[in-house]
């Protein structure tokens, strides 16, 4: 019995049918993104910035400069949904099929989806690295002479603010009024002092910032060189100020978020260099403890450091940890997670195609509607994975490296996993 091999071949009419029709669905699916991190950036705007009476204009720049970033985000979720209902639709059509069953092959139909996941992730590494960082400062620009206009911004209901020696925690806020406020800060005499109020007024004192008056204050102040010599008071009326050079200081820091790959990389070689300084000088104390603790077990009962023994290992202990803590640099682990996340997010793009056509092939009826839902129903388990990750690598320690590309990595192995078992089919 004779078999018949059908020979697959490249048609480029096919690949730029299939081109249009992912641009399509793609543009359509950036527009659905877009929509939905816009209106969450309005929102976080209307609660931060809105209610607080600054004007419109303003507002809408704020606005503009916070665009390159939703595009960042948008874009390579958009390559997903896109190409899923593209693929989707073809599949669910018997387009496929009828080109499979024609000879074409099935390059005809990766090749559209790989190049748009090469030029999106391209496009979006140069929107995450240049424009996103040149928004980020114009922002930041537009947001401290909002401040000097509007101090009010600065504090909001239930929230921990730090300024350079001073840390506010707030309770509920009605306006201008605030519950159960605390204050932690430094005297100019050196003072650690510490002020509770139940209840405390927000005044706007313009050039000299902000001014809290409080009612029924509680003040304590100790000397660091002598903690268990402190004074206290209370005061049924006290005036808190904070300066406006310690509002706009704290918050236009610029974050790595606002730099461009290159600047983060070398924070992180600087960062890394005063780290390795820092646990060689706690190292070397550790050692010169360990070397005192070790000689005086030695000498034993007759040496004069016998009866200190108990002290020194407890000592030791607690040099030990700060070393651990020291080489737990959350400020270096969050740079290093911003940096590998400048790559990861726009490489995701091109990870989602290596999933989405072979997932978009297995589509039987309502392909489009179908590659739709599923798209955004992938888009947010990346999510939840992307920023779990943001958290786990920049508080709980674990390798930046992996919580950053873990979700690339999965994304793209199951779509390989799924492409092999499709041709193969």
């Amino acid at each position: 019995m004779a078999t018949m091999t059908i020979r697959r071949s490249l048609s480029w009419t096919i690949i730029r049918y299939i081109t249009g029709e992912i641009l399509f669905s793609f543009f359509v699916s950036f527009l659905f993104f877009f929509f939905i991190f816009f209106v969450n950036q309005l929102l976080l705007m209307a609660q931060q910035i809105l209610a607080k009476k600054v004007p419109v204009q303003q507002v809408a720049l704020l606005m503009l400069y916070s665009i390159p970033q939703i595009l960042s985000l948008s874009a390579p979720f958009a390559s997903l949904v896109g190409v899923l209902m593209t693929i989707g639709r073809l599949a669910s059509d018997n387009e496929a099929l009828v080109m499979l069953s024609s000879g074409i092959s099935y390059k005809n139909i990766f090749i559209p989806g790989l190049f748009l996941g090469i030029v999106i992730s391209l496009a979006s590494f140069f929107t995450n690295d240049v424009l996103m960082p040149a928004g980020r400062l114009e922002y930041i620009k537009l947001y401290r002479q909002i401040l000097v206009s509007t101090p009010a911004l600065e504090l909001e209901a239930n929230s921990v603010k730090r300024y350079r020696d001073t840390v506010i925690v707030t309770g509920d806020v009605t306006k201008n009024s605030i519950d159960n406020i605390f204050i932690l800060d430094k005297t100019a005499d050196g003072e650690r002092r510490l002020i509770m109020a139940k209840n405390a007024q927000l005044r706007d004192a313009g050039k000299e910032g902000l001014s809290l008056d409080l009612t029924n204050a509680f003040i304590q102040s100790s000397k660091e060189s002598a903690k268990f010599d402190y004074d206290y008071a209370s005061s049924a009326f006290l005036r808190y100020w904070v300066s406006q050079e310690d509002m706009i200081q704290s918050s236009t820091v610029i974050e790595p978020q606002a730099m461009s790959s290159v600047d983060v990389y070398k924070e992180v070689v600087s960062k890394r260099m005063a780290l390795r300084v820092s646990l060689d000088a706690q190292y070397n104390k550790i050692l010169r403890q360990a070397l005192s603790l070790e000689a005086s077990l030695r000498d034993g009962p007759s040496g004069a450091a016998w009866n200190r023994r108990g002290a020194m290992e407890a000592d030791f202990a607690k040099e030990y940890k700060i070393a651990a803590n020291i080489k737990k640099d959350r400020d270096l682990l969050r740079h290093l997670v911003e940096f590998y996340k400048k790559f990861s997010l726009p490489f995701g793009a091109l990870a989602f195609v290596f999933l989405a056509i072979p997932l978009g092939l297995f589509a039987k009826k309502s392909g489009q509607f179908a590659g739709f839902v599923a798209g955004v129903g992938i888009s947010v388990i990346y999510w939840v994975f992307l920023f779990g990750g943001q958290s786990l690598g920049a508080r709980a320690g674990y390798s930046p490296f992996w919580t950053m590309w873990l979700p690339d990595i999965l994304t793209m192995s199951i779509g390989l996993v799924l492409c092999i078992k499709r041709i193969r089919k």
